[in-house]
């Protein structure tokens, strides 16, 4: 099985979720998803995994780019997962996957009933 962190080291949560992980010894491998751009591919893999149906619901609609980009009022998902591409912050964080399901670790504990 494979395990990964999408993770924000600038993140609380996603800082204690990787501390849940390791303390619970797990060692996922890290995808600094800032830097390490995902693709449109990616994010529907993620998608599935997560059991969503659009990409809305992986998104931080609180950031400040999310309203300067009018996706409150977006129905096209292709545009939205560009969105994504373009613009990692607002995919919210963090999310794990282990084998082929994930969930997002708000709060942290929530990615335990992976495993």
């Amino acid at each position: 099985m494979s395990l990964k962190i999408y993770h924000n080291p600038r993140c609380s949560k996603s800082r204690q979720t990787l501390a849940l992980l390791e303390e619970n010894g797990h060692a996922p491998e890290i995808v600094l998803y800032l830097t390490d751009t995902l693709t449109v591919a990616d994010l529907k893999t993620l998608l599935s995994q997560l059991g969503m149906a659009s990409a809305r619901e992986i998104m931080r609609t609180g950031e400040g780019v999310y309203k300067e980009l009018g996706l409150k009022t977006e129905d096209d998902e292709a545009v939205l997962l560009r969105a994504l591409v373009e613009n990692p912050k607002l995919i919210e964080r963090p999310i794990v996957v282990n084998g082929g399901k994930a969930a997002i670790g708000r709060p942290p504990e929530s990615v335990l009933a992976l495993f």
